[in-house]
């Protein structure tokens, strides 16, 4: 496969395997820690939407520092930040001075390595192999998916959360490692233009952002409750879904490489919507939870490769894509932070889990209308509109 040829995308792709593993295991339990831990389901919410905000306020001090440092650094620096966070989580008993800590520390490392690590994929990689790039990620990153949250669920129980915590931020800090040996890339000083050639990225973020905070974040808390609040069951349930989704990662980015972007587009439209109602559907129901979450695998196979791949084409053909990863990143921040609020107003209010997992939906469908628009009829992602 030719699109394995790039030393450099190999390199982060490897540390995306890494910081797989971390976030499996550790990761994707930090806002169920939170719920077992005391704190109220909309207070849970509403912290997710204050770590975004922080992360939105943060983001312009990351350009002086990727500018001084350089891009492949600040990666770094972020990985090793992102780290932080699993520490302070076994200190947290409801709403104390440790959830307050989690909430003002957890934006920190992760603006710095989120606005880094796309800006830096998109330098590396290559226009016409980048849907395969994007889909080889992807499926390691889901392969790894498989044992890292049985790993992480039996790490809880059997061992606490003090050596399983202390174990997910040392893997998280190892990730910085296959990054060592990758190129450096300088960030221009001036570069006219890079935040105009962001509005359509911008866009295009702002509404994965408004999906995501329904599909992923509410979600979590949903599948969690409906099976008994057990750590094992919902490490099991996220094995089983990066089970299904491990193969069709690949094939879709293959598929955008060959000029088929709109329909790789409509598919991924079409399934999250389906998912996204079942998943609602399925809100207090163990099996129908754990079988719609498996389905989400397809989603994330999905759309993942349709967003991104003409989202690192145009952070690429920008001024800067460091930049251009600024402006795009606080899209992504404003929409998850909107939907992760209208959740904690929905919960608080009595609402079910299921009407915030509908908030979703409108994400989903402005994000498939400006990918229409994104991916020229019949054409790969080199040709798109600008």
């Amino acid at each position: 496969m030719s699109f394995f040829g790039n030393d450099a995308i190999n390199r982060v792709n490897l540390h995306s395997g890494v910081q797989a593993l971390a976030q499996g295991a550790g990761g994707v339990f930090v806002l169920v820690f939170l719920l077992r831990a005391g704190v109220p389901a909309p207070m849970v919410l509403a912290a997710m939407a204050a770590m975004n905000a922080g992360r939105f306020v943060l983001r312009p001090l990351v350009l002086p520092l990727a500018r001084r440092i350089g891009l492949r650094a600040t990666l770094i620096l972020g990985t090793v930040l992102e780290a932080a966070t699993f520490p302070l989580l076994p200190l947290v008993q409801g709403m104390d001075l440790a959830f307050a800590a989690v909430v003002a520390v957890g934006p920190i490392g992760s603006v710095l390595y989120w606005t880094s690590y796309h800006a830096y994929f998109a330098s590396v990689g290559d226009d016409e192999h980048r849907g395969g790039q994007v889909g080889a990620r992807e499926a390691l990153t889901a392969v790894i998916g498989i044992a890292a949250p049985l790993l992480g669920g039996w790490a809880l129980v059997l061992l606490g959360p003090w050596p399983a915590f202390l174990g997910v931020a040392a893997i998280q800090a190892a990730a910085a490692l296959p990054l060592l040996g990758a190129p450096q890339v300088a960030v221009a000083d001036e570069a006219p233009g890079s935040f105009k050639a962001a509005w359509a990225g911008m866009g295009l973020m702002a509404c994965d952002g408004l999906f995501a905070g329904g599909y992923y974040y509410v979600w979590e808390l949903a599948l969690f409750v409906s099976l008994g609040e057990s750590f094992t069951a919902y490490g099991g349930a996220m094995a089983l879904a990066a089970l299904v989704g491990a193969a069709f990662s690949l094939l879709i980015g293959r598929h955008i490489d060959a000029g088929r972007g709109r329909s790789a587009a409509v598919v991924a439209f079409v399934v999250a919507v389906a998912v996204l109602g079942l998943r609602a559907a399925s809100v207090g129901s163990p099996w129908l939870a754990v079988t719609a979450n498996a389905l989400g695998a397809l989603v994330t196979a999905l759309w993942i490769p349709a967003l991104m791949t003409p989202l690192y084409n145009l952070a690429k053909a920008s001024p800067c894509p460091l930049r251009f990863s600024v402006a795009t990143e606080a899209g992504w921040d404003l929409g998850c932070a909107a939907a992760c609020l209208a959740g904690a107003a929905m919960v608080a209010a009595g609402q079910t889990f299921a009407a915030p997992i509908l908030v979703g939906l409108a994400g989903a469908v402005m994000g498939f209308v400006l990918l229409w628009r994104r991916y020229a009829a019949g054409s790969g992602p080199a040709a798109l509109p600008t």
